[in-house]
């Protein structure tokens, strides 16, 4: 097991070098100049466009310029957002919270859901339930966010007035940033309505960042314990008169968990790296849409920070994922 973590690690540096010289090349093909961007309508004076290009070291050479990002990088100095001139990291810590709570919301529902469907499926295989769970789990991977998305704000929002269209809590509570987290701030406030607010807010963007992983999970759990109830040990189990709870709870799912648990590591990464296209249809001020709006206004730091962050963030679920495989199986943290 000690070696088998040893690797990963050692994949680690190489994958964070590949992504910081990536990252630094992409945001450069972006058309538009990022100095240029700062002038507005108004525009500015050739001096003052030297001097600001001198001032984000954007005259000198490309790989003069990767070298140096790459060194604060590794000494964790993101740099400083041309546009607010805050610090990068600053930046992206206060919006990761946000983050975190839509995305863990998303991957409970996913779970909740998900993981009791791709069971019972695989129980019923070859009959209604079993179809109708697949072709709802297709149709929830099939859908694009941004129109699943406008539709649940048009139906429950629009339409029936159940929900708030966008943020996080409404404009009349002022709840104090203690963890970041809405849910938890606003319960140490002892205000319920401003809880419950918190909630109605979360629910909509929730739904629509959940629904593609949960519809993964419930398909991905289906086809693993197919496998699994094949398996001579399972037959075995049952032949010795083990209830059906006993068979599918002990013997069964525990085996199948291993390719479920690398795709719930795969979903969680994707959701905490910021779900770009959620959080910009929902207004909801996490890492997505922050980084959107750094695209569009040529932050070349915030983007490569940000990017960079959730690249971490990604890396480090994907090295938990596989500690979790000597949990789940014995046999890994054996060998």
């Amino acid at each position: 097991m000690f070696s088998f973590l040893l690797k990963r690690f050692a994949l680690v540096i190489p994958t964070f070098l590949g992504i910081t010289l990536l990252v630094f090349s992409l945001i450069r093909l972006l058309p538009g100049d990022p100095v240029e961007a700062l002038s507005g309508e108004r525009g500015m004076t050739d001096e003052r466009y030297q001097r600001l290009l001198h001032e984000f070291g954007l005259d000198r050479p490309l790989w003069m310029q990767y070298l140096e990002y790459l060194w604060r990088a590794l000494h964790g100095d993101l740099g400083y957002s041309t546009i607010t001139h805050e610090p990068v990291f600053h930046e992206f810590i206060t919006r990761f919270p946000a983050t975190i709570e839509l995305s863990m919301c998303a991957m409970l529902m996913a779970l909740v859901i998900g993981l009791p469907a791709g069971i019972v499926a695989a129980l019923k295989r070859n009959t209604v339930l079993d179809y109708s769970v697949m072709g709802a789990s297709l149709t929830g991977y099939s859908m694009p966010i941004f129109w699943w998305g406008l539709l649940l704000i048009l139906t429950f929002s629009v339409t029936l007035g159940w929900t708030p269209v966008s943020g996080r809590i409404a404009i009349q509570y002022d709840i104090p940033a203690v963890t970041g987290f809405m849910l938890v701030d606003s319960l140490l406030s002892s205000d319920a309505g401003a809880f419950k607010s918190a909630v109605s807010h979360l629910i909509l963007p929730a739904i629509a960042l959940g629904t593609i992983p949960l519809a993964v999970i419930a398909r991905m759990t289906r086809s693993s314990m197919l496998e699994v109830l094949r398996e001579d040990y399972v037959r075995t189990a049952r032949a010795k008169g083990a209830s059906t709870l006993r068979v599918v709870g002990v013997h069964a799912l525990r085996n199948a968990l291993i390719p479920v648990v690398t795709t719930i590591g795969l979903q969680v990464g994707t959701l905490l790296a910021g779900a770009i296209l959620t959080e910009t249809i929902f207004s909801w001020p996490g890492i997505g849409k922050w980084l959107v709006e750094a695209i569009h206004r040529r932050d070349y730091p915030a983007v490569q920070g940000g990017i960079l962050m959730s690249a971490t963030v990604i890396i480090v679920v994907n090295l938990v994922v596989d500690m979790l495989y000597g949990v789940i199986n014995p046999r890994i943290r054996h060998q």
